[in-house]
């Protein structure tokens, strides 16, 4: 068994315009005072790293790492939740998902994809040079549209659809490979890998690719009606990240999981602060810890009535609450005894 590392917090919701959300120091200063011992970084807020530097220069990272380190914090993991969904976009999406890509990709689909590929490289690189061993993204979606489908899928949409998110894909693994990072992707409605099934079948496609791996939160599954603490029986050697956040399924006669278009607050299906929600996190430590899975506890807000002030107050200590000092003895080690083969054979009565 391991200790789940943490508290720490996924800085991109916190962002802002008005100090201390607008400059790494001040976001760094907030976090700590708070009780977070980590933060996630969003690769896509120049102000908190400047990737491109990141990806070429050693003496950046370290001088980066210098300064998040001096305020008592580590990096957990970088985050190209945006660019990682740009490598796979199904043309319906292409208007919407522009807003992810810079200015001269626009309007160019492949454009943006051979950017969105190359920009997740470079946080692979960085990861490397920061010292960091997992990475968080999105796979991106070109499947997702016929997921309840009608007419139904054509014979053979599925496996082509994998095998070209597989293709895009690898050789971005391969370069993580290179680096001694994984890919975590978050399993999440909205992208081709959304649950179990659909994440073997992306393993499947990549030949088992050992960077393959799964960044798990559990608010999504409640979600979709998926039993999340299952999940980590069947998954836990993948799961290589994890956010902590919470969520609530509330169905109505008039509404359930798909929402009737309603906003966030209206929908049966909502993300809730840490705590206010359905989640059993006392279960979900419990498994992460005695699988072993090395990662940290890193507080997601998506609050859709609490302020992301109070989340951020709230998280530190639910989540310090929550972390389970694992155990290196078992509790009847007190009365355990040596013996030979000779008492065992005579206690067998062979």
């Amino acid at each position: 068994m391991k200790t789940i590392k943490g508290p720490a917090i996924f800085l991109a919701q916190f962002v802002g315009s008005k100090a201390p959300f607008n400059s790494l120091e001040g976001m760094c200063k907030w976090a700590a005072d708070l009780g977070y011992k980590g933060i996630q970084i969003p690769t896509w807020e120049s102000f908190l790293i400047d990737l491109d530097k990141a990806a070429e220069s050693q003496t950046y990272c370290d001088e980066l790492k210098g300064t998040i380190n001096s305020y008592g914090l580590e990096i957990t993991e970088l985050s190209t939740h945006l660019q990682g969904q740009l490598v796979a976009v199904n043309p319906v999406y292409d208007t919407m998902f522009d807003g992810f890509a810079p200015d001269a990709v626009k309007n160019n689909p492949k454009a943006r994809r051979e950017w969105a590929i190359e920009t997740v490289k470079k946080a692979g690189t960085a990861s490397r040079r920061l010292g960091i061993s997992s990475h968080a993204t999105f796979s991106g979606a070109l499947l997702w549209h016929t997921m309840y489908p009608w007419p139904q899928r054509p014979p053979g949409l599925v496996e082509m659809g994998f095998g070209e998110l597989a293709k895009r894909w690898l050789p971005i693994l391969n370069h993580f490979d290179e680096q001694g990072v994984d890919v975590c992707y978050e399993i999440h409605p909205g992208e081709d890998l959304h649950d179990g099934i659909s994440f073997e079948r992306f393993l499947k496609a990549t030949n088992n690719h050992k960077r393959v791996n799964m960044l798990y939160d559990p608010s999504h599954y409640v979600l979709q009606h998926l039993d999340y603490l299952t999940f980590i029986d069947h998954y836990h050697t993948f799961i290589k990240a994890f956010h902590v956040k919470d969520a609530e399924f509330n169905p109505t006669g008039k509404q359930g999981v798909y929402g009737g278009y309603t906003d966030w607050i209206d929908r049966a299906g909502r993300f809730r602060s840490l705590g206010d929600g359905q989640v059993d996190f006392r279960s979900v430590f419990s498994k992460l810890t005695q699988y072993g899975c090395d990662v940290w506890a890193v507080m997601e807000w998506e609050c859709c009535i609490k302020s992301p002030e109070q989340g951020a107050r709230e998280g530190a200590p639910f989540i310090q609450k929550h972390i389970i000092e694992a155990t290196e003895k078992t509790f009847d080690d007190f009365a355990g005894t040596e013996m030979d083969k000779g008492v065992l054979k005579n206690i067998l009565g062979i």
